[in-house]
């Protein structure tokens, strides 16, 4: 269990050797004016990550609220540039054709209009084998061109990742991002990306605000004097993940990473892993073939 003081400022270093923010804002279910406008209040919050995706239609309009704020004085006080941002897309499906792979990830990185992509992920492991592995291929081949910094995966299973390191890949993944909280733990999958040092980023932190008022959790945020969403924010951090709460509500968005004034005992945090139910807040394609 980590003791850190967790902030918006926190980083981890990924395998790439890039340093990503800890706590980030997912965009998924937002639409473009909803992001365009949670982006800039996250922003002006200290938010310097953003999940976005090709499947979520919103990756011109976050990249636009990020070039607005870093070009305004006014909102951008503290004279942050590009580089201070972490910007994440994902491939909407992988491929059997390199071409179309390389034309999508291009794509991806014209719409956000930052210049290259941070961090692009593979956004699932349907289409098979040669699929992934195409896929991931290109990915390479677009960290060597500096369209994107560093590669990843995303809802792949044990299995997919023993394929992937098996085809001893070039670049190897830095990140798989799969859903992670107290109610549905993986890990079996977060061991296997521990054994080739992937950092697991969870989505879904938050279970979609279906066991917030799970009598465990409420318990536990009335001995923290914390919020549900505080506690779970909490509970992935000090397991290593790296948590994408996701809200277009500016008061959550700031409440959801005040985490630094608790720390979990280690024996309230094995309470909430024992909370494991497998509970799939909405899509699970980590068995796909």
């Amino acid at each position: 269990m980590s003791s850190a003081n967790f902030s918006l400022a926190s980083k981890v270093k990924l395998p790439s050797g890039k340093l990503m923010p800890q706590i980030q804002l997912g965009l998924y279910l937002m639409s473009r004016r909803e992001a365009s406008t949670a982006v800039r209040w996250a922003l002006a919050a200290g938010y310097r990550g953003f999940d976005s995706a090709q499947m979520y239609r919103n990756e011109k309009e976050a990249g636009h609220a990020i070039r607005n704020f870093l070009a305004n004085p006014e909102e951008n006080t503290e004279g942050l540039t590009r580089q201070d941002i972490f910007f994440t897309s994902k491939l909407a499906s992988s491929s059997t054709s390199y071409q179309a792979v390389r034309r999508s990830i291009r794509q991806s990185v014209d719409a956000c209009g930052l210049g290259y992509i941070d961090l692009f992920l593979l956004h699932s492991p349907y289409g098979g084998r040669e699929a992934r592995l195409t896929s991931w291929r290109a990915v390479e081949d677009a960290i060597d061109d500096g369209e994107v910094k560093s590669g990843g995966i995303s809802n792949y299973g044990v299995a997919h990742i023993e394929e992937l390191m098996v085809s001893e890949p070039r670049i190897p993944p830095s990140v798989n991002q799969i859903e992670v909280h107290p109610f549905n733990t993986r890990t079996d999958i977060r061991a296997a990306c521990a054994k080739y040092g992937i950092v697991v980023e969870a989505y879904a932190p938050l279970a979609r605000a279906m066991r917030m008022k799970h009598p465990t959790i409420i318990k536990l945020s009335k001995k923290y004097s914390c919020t549900p969403a505080q506690l779970m924010v909490r509970w992935s951090l000090q397991h290593g993940l790296v948590p994408l709460p996701k809200s277009a509500k500016r008061e959550r968005l700031l409440e959801n990473v005040q985490v630094g004034g608790f720390q979990i005992s280690n024996e309230d945090m094995e309470e909430m892993d024992d909370l494991d139910e497998y509970l799939v807040t909405d899509w699970d394609p980590t068995d796909a073939p």
